[in-house]
């Protein structure tokens, strides 16, 4: 059997460390408390944002559910930050780095106080991927805690989303709905804890880290005010007991063939664009190669099969009521799509783990069936062409066709581009370009829930592609186009694109092109000057680190 504390005795076992032992005993411990692994338990609640609320409860329970196995639990924190609070605003700049904030911070506790396990308690967006680098970082035994996601919101017998707030907005500006309906959504659609409820970020994140073998079964799809969620406690501190014994480290669970799994089943589920740029950083991580034409291969053989918001009907709650995340994959692995020989933190490998768990529910809507799919491929497109030579990844259901021609009209910020479509001065046929939105650009490659959610309220969705270097929301659908790669703000083609420039977007074809010749091209390149944005503190420094989004926008390379 393994040395449980196999890392804390290097300060409890030591003699020449009585300082360490010292402060160990000012926080309560005993002498034989010496002798127990030590399980670090970091939470990312705060008061401020409905998906982390509860974390801090939930990690209370989770440091009981711990110390019923004999180890310590020692609960300790790091930040988070609210994409919908930020979206649309300048602070949406600090989102995508505090992934790497959490990341560093996790690994930087964990690694200076000797902690031989960790438990992570997540529940937005960058939490999760920030958890899981940090992971594959440190490699001690470890499990992933995700809070749940959120109950669904109602007005008028609908169902509703946060995404619904932003659509909401298009349709009030354009005179669709009146102030007394927008009003009520906006009251509604949050009820309280837990991750926003469709298939966005965090929800795909969950489930993908699930499929990894990283999270115990139902994990990703247990809603957070459910009694089966508050049940987890227990089972998480059995499992890392487990994990100590059998030396069972992320490492030795997280394989390229847990990516691809993690992959396929983000297809299956309509998942978030955003997931391609954070598989792209935990693969860094665990040191495993993944890259931009795995999502395209994988994407082109696997069907999407949910239907799910944002492009769908349903929330995860309602995945969760027909058999959950294990359903899915049970289902897949029975149709060879998804291998569950892979390891998990169960200290089983998944298809043990799926093996007594019940199937989807006969009869349910929420997952199509495979002879008769939503799409017989999946949305996530990787394009490339003269206007993102190093990639670009779009979300296309189906829904929006899979050819867009159009005139281009250019924004040199999201604000800009917000503010024409509240004015209603865009037109059917047009291709937006939004840029200096990139990882250097902005800095922080914003999302853009704001921009798809008026063009979805304004009745535009399937009339107008998006394009930007900057990134969408999980929440966002439409013709949209995100991740280009070169940047503008590193003299990328989307930097030289002016208005009425024609840009053909060919998602059949994986194909993004504006229509130049290469004179023209040079022409403007000896024109374009690197933006001077004048920048101070983390921000700066993000600027400085950050790799594209084709390499996952890490700042550790």
């Amino acid at each position: 059997m393994a040395t449980l504390n196999k890392y804390s005795r290097r300060i409890t076992q030591d003699p020449t460390q009585p300082a360490a032992r010292a402060m160990l005993h000012a926080i309560g411990l005993s002498e034989s408390d010496m002798d127990k692994a030590q399980v670090g338990i970091a939470s990312t609640g705060w008061e401020g944002n409905p998906c982390n609320m509860h974390l801090n409860d939930l990690a209370k329970d989770i440091k009981r559910g711990v110390e019923k196995q004999d180890l310590l639990g020692l609960i300790f924190h790091t930040i988070g930050v609210s994409d919908g609070m930020s979206m649309g605003t300048s602070g949406m700049r600090y989102s995508l780095p505090s992934r790497d904030l959490i990341a560093d911070s996790i690994e930087t506790v964990a690694g200076a106080q000797w902690y031989d396990a960790l438990i992570t308690v997540v529940g937005c967006d960058k939490n999760m991927p920030g958890a899981m680098m940090a992971l594959g970082r440190l490699d001690r035994p470890s499990i992933l805690f995700f809070g749940g996601t959120i109950a669904p919101g109602c007005h008028k017998g609908e169902d509703l989303t946060i995404i619904s707030a932003f659509e909401a907005l298009g349709a009030f500006s354009s005179g669709a709905m009146d102030k007394s309906d927008f009003d009520a959504i906006v009251k509604s659609a949050c009820p309280g804890p837990g991750a926003c409820g469709g298939m966005y970020t965090a929800n795909t994140m969950s489930s993908a880290i699930e499929a990894m073998g990283m999270a115990l079964p139902y994990n990703a799809s247990n809603p957070a005010v459910s009694l089966d969620k508050s049940k987890e406690s227990d089972a998480i501190g059995i499992a890392i007991k487990k994990l100590l014994e059998l030396d069972w480290t992320p490492r030795k669970i997280v394989t390229r063939e847990s990516l691809l799994n993690a992959i396929r089943l983000i297809i299956v589920l309509g998942g978030s664009t955003n997931a391609v740029l954070h598989l792209l950083a935990i693969a860094r991580c665990f040191d495993l190669e993944l890259e931009l034409d795995d999502f395209q291969y994988i994407s082109k053989h696997t069907p999407l099969l949910a239907d799910l918001k944002p492009s769908g009907k349903f929330v995860m709650q309602d995945l969760s009521e027909v058999g959950g995340v294990p359903a899915v994959m049970k289902m897949m692995m029975y149709h060879d799509l998804f291998d569950g020989s892979q390891r998990s933190v169960s200290g089983q490998t998944i298809a043990e783990n799926l093996e007594e768990l019940p199937a989807l529910h006969e009869g349910q809507k929420v997952i199509f069936p495979l002879t008769s799919p939503m799409n017989p491929r999946g949305h996530i497109r990787i394009l490339k062409g003269n206007l993102a030579e190093g990639g670009s990844v779009a979300k296309i259901t189906g829904k929006e066709g899979d050819f867009f021609e159009g005139k281009a009209r250019v924004f040199d910020s999201e604000e800009a581009a917000n503010d024409a479509l509240r004015a209603e001065d865009i037109k059917a046929g047009e291709v937006i370009v939004i840029r200096y939105c990139g990882p250097k650009g902005a800095p922080g490659m914003p999302e853009m829930l704001k921009p798809t959610g008026l063009l979805m309220g304004l009745g535009l969705g399937k009339e107008v592609a998006l394009i930007t270097d900057g990134r969408f929301s999980g929440g966002s659908h439409g013709f949209v186009v995100g991740h280009v790669v070169p940047e503008a703000y590193q003299g990328g083609m989307i930097a030289l694109i002016e208005d009425g420039d024609r840009i053909t977007i060919d998602a059949v074809n994986g194909k993004i092109d504006v229509d130049l010749e290469a004179e023209e091209i040079e022409r403007r390149k000896s024109f374009w000057r690197k933006p001077d944005h004048k920048l101070s503190g983390y921000l700066s420094k993000y600027r400085k680190l950050v790799t594209d989004a084709s390499q996952g926008c890490i700042t550790d390379a």
